[in-house]
């Protein structure tokens, strides 16, 4: 019968070990890397602080052209909606044929009272001439003086009221109030107009203002003269500034509003609805590549490589984009962060750096 060598089995022995002991997690070599990676450092930027926010387009002022006498037909129209006029310029112009006739009554009226009162000037200083003979009584002197008293009173009223139908002869000529855009007319040719009734509405100067909505946090921060960029409905972007900040909140909406004066050249029309942002200020913010940071679970996380070549999640809050780069806070500054592809890592993986850290 045959019996195996001891020595001979304590040797297999032996090599079976030693190959399980070079295949253990002990002795296994570094784990290979996931991916190739560049890293850069938080840079530290004078960040624009902003608030974005909407609101309608309205005319900065408006101008309401109403008839100031009455009741007279309107003959004829020179301006319509739209167009551009300037101070002083004739709209429309009322029929004169009832108030040319009166002034031309007043001016004969006029004339009348200037004769008598010619005719009781002429009494008044042949009664002073023969009063000290005695030809004329005191009583008839003093009827003299008050007659020449009546006559000028009844001149100066006639000529007030030929002043009064000169007035409303020029008055029949509708005329702008100030230079600015036509943004309405409810005047129409043959229409009697009454004293009062609006014919025409300007927007003054032609300056249209963003009206932006902002709520009680908000508006603290805004101040006059701050800059603010609006986009308009159909693709424009204008700058304009804040004019003034409403002092009282909305009741209902708890909201207020921001007056932004825009250049009266641009193309923002009243009645528009814009959005954009108003600068408020700058502060000094860290920031990095947007496409550093990953977003999961709803928050913000980025990489970070230590010198074990292993990239560590950290969770990170995020504020305002700008430029490619976004502003950070919760992360030193002495750190290096994977710049791009992050959302492929696992926390704790291997990676390989490619280029120096910037």
């Amino acid at each position: 019968m045959f019996r195996p060598n001891r020595a001979a089995l304590l040797g297999a022995v032996m090599l079976s070990l030693a190959a399980l002991g070079a295949c253990s997690p002990k002795n296994a070599g570094p784990a290979p890397a996931s991916l190739t990676v560049e890293l850069v450092k938080p840079q530290p930027l004078t960040w624009p602080q902003q608030i974005r926010a909407s609101g309608g387009l309205l005319a900065w002022q408006e101008a309401i052209i109403s008839a100031q006498t009455g009741p007279l037909r309107i003959d004829s129209l020179r301006a319509d909606v739209g167009a551009w006029v300037r101070r002083g310029q004739v709209l429309a112009i009322l029929s004169r044929d009832t108030v040319m006739a009166d002034r031309e009554r007043l001016r004969a009226a006029v004339a009348e009272a200037e004769a008598n009162l010619a005719q009781a000037d002429s009494d008044v200083d042949r009664a002073g001439q023969v009063g000290a003979s005695g030809a004329l009584s005191a009583q008839q002197i003093q009827k003299y003086t008050v007659t020449q008293r009546t006559a000028q009173a009844a001149l100066a009223q006639q000529r007030a009221q030929l002043r009064s139908t000169e007035i409303q002869l020029a008055q029949t000529e509708v005329t702008a109030v100030d230079d600015g855009v036509v943004s309405s007319r409810s005047a129409l040719l043959g229409k009697v107009v009454n004293s009062g009734d609006e014919l025409f509405r300007l927007v003054r100067q032609g300056r249209v203002e963003w009206q932006a909505e902002l709520d009680a946090q908000q508006l603290s921060r805004v101040k006059a003269g701050q800059s603010a960029e609006i986009s308009l409905p159909g693709g424009e972007t204008i700058v304009g500034k804040v004019r003034l900040v409403s002092p009282t909140l909305n009741t209902s909406t708890s909201r207020g509003v921001a007056y932004v004066s825009l250049p009266p050249s641009s193309p923002a029309r009243a009645g528009m609805y814009g959005s954009g942002v108003i600068d408020i200020g700058a502060v000094e913010a860290m920031t990095l590549p947007d496409t550093a940071v990953v977003m999961r679970d709803g928050r913000a996380y980025v990489f970070v490589v230590g010198a074990d070549k292993r990239a560590h999640r950290r969770a990170v809050t995020t504020g305002a984009r700008r430029g490619g780069r976004i502003e950070i806070s919760g992360l030193g500054g002495d750190v290096s962060v994977v710049k791009s592809g992050a959302a492929f890592l696992a926390d704790g993986a291997t990676v390989l750096v490619s280029g120096a850290v910037r």
